[in-house]
């Protein structure tokens, strides 16, 4: 097995992180102001490497949201527990809620974190089916960097981690998934499509065979435009889209755990050796742009490296004055370190 560089895991995390913040500020907005948004915005600062325009009020451009909190959270138990501890894990969550440090958080982790402040045990306090939104899957790429040489402990760890906060299994199969890219994209040279989605769709069957199906059937919209492959995988995810005002193409990506997931994993595999235009695609999309672009910008990073990504906007990346680009990357390659010592030959 190729045996990834530490460059990857720091990409990983950064690539979370930026991808959330760049999607931040346009989160919930349609696909037409998306648009404008990127090429208004993004592309003058992607050519420039200079910001004139605010972030999200109130709140600088480069903050990044509870995607990317929960995932550094993530990492940090990891690395303090030397292994994965979801009772740690949950504890964390929980913190962030009650000292008021969470950034957009959604409805059923913010009841689940209450919850588990209260007292409630952590495989307990998930919100229950049929609640399944995208909260435990957009903080699951660290739990790929954790199991990339472990496929059955990555599976048990992304619905571990997952249930904490969603009981839905459809929830956990979207964890395993953004997590199983994440594994894949350390070590699988070059992307084969086909085979990265069947690996997927394998990975996450025990656990909500409907969302395997899914996954297998996305090999066949990679190669649509963005608006087509939008409107086929609502249609997969039981979304109805039969009248333009109601497409994915015309209102966006919603928070749903299932659309969501398989579209991110769409703007990765549009293009896998281009960070950039894989984030585009997913804020282009609109709807729930902070999560689309974190997820997809986990796994891009994981493949690309560190120095595949925009450095020149690496210092802008923020949590409220704290936890910016360097502290991230000292973080990741503390866990690469320990995976390393830990890792499974």
């Amino acid at each position: 097995m190729t045996i990834p560089r530490k460059e990857q895991f720091s990409g990983c995390l950064i690539g979370q992180c930026l991808g959330d913040a760049l999607g931040f500020p346009v989160e919930g907005y349609p696909p037409s102001v998306c648009g404008q948004y990127i090429t208004r915005i993004l592309t003058g600062i992607m050519k420039s490497g200079q910001v004139e325009e605010p972030g999200r009020p109130p709140f600088p451009f480069g903050q990044y949201s509870d995607d990317s909190q929960l995932a550094r959270e993530l990492l940090q138990s990891y690395i303090v527990c030397q292994r994965f501890d979801p009772s740690d894990y949950a504890s964390r969550i929980a913190a962030l809620f009650t000292e008021g440090r969470i950034v957009g958080a959604g409805g059923a982790t913010s009841e689940a974190a209450w919850r588990v402040a209260r007292g409630i045990p952590w495989d307990k306090a998930g919100t229950p089916a049929p609640s399944a939104g995208n909260g435990s899957a957009m903080r699951a790429g660290p739990i790929g960097l954790m199991f990339f040489d472990q496929p059955q402990e990555l599976i048990r760890a992304a619905h571990d981690q997952s249930r904490i906060t969603h009981q839905d299994r459809r929830c956990s199969a979207g964890a395993a998934a953004i997590a199983g890219a994440v594994a894949l994209a350390l070590v699988q040279r070059p992307i084969d499509v086909s085979r990265f989605l069947v690996q997927l769709s394998d990975w996450c069957l025990a656990i909500d065979p409907s969302f395997a199906d899914a996954l297998k059937g996305l090999a066949e919209w990679v190669s649509l435009p963005p608006d087509e492959a939008a409107n086929r995988i609502c249609e997969a995810s039981g979304i109805a889209t039969h009248s333009a005002d109601r497409s994915c193409s015309a209102a966006g990506i919603s928070p749903f755990v299932v659309s969501s997931v398989l579209f991110s994993l769409y703007a990765f595999l549009k293009a896998p050796s281009d960070y950039w235009q894989a984030i585009a695609t997913a804020i282009a999309a609109g709807g729930d742009t902070d999560t689309l672009a974190a997820m997809t910008g986990a796994i891009s990073g994981a493949y690309l490296g560190l120095e595949g990504l925009p450095s020149a906007l690496f210092p802008y990346l923020t949590d409220q004055g704290s936890w910016g680009w360097a502290e991230l990357v000292e973080l990741a390659h503390q866990s690469y370190e320990l995976k390393m010592r830990c890792r499974i030959i």
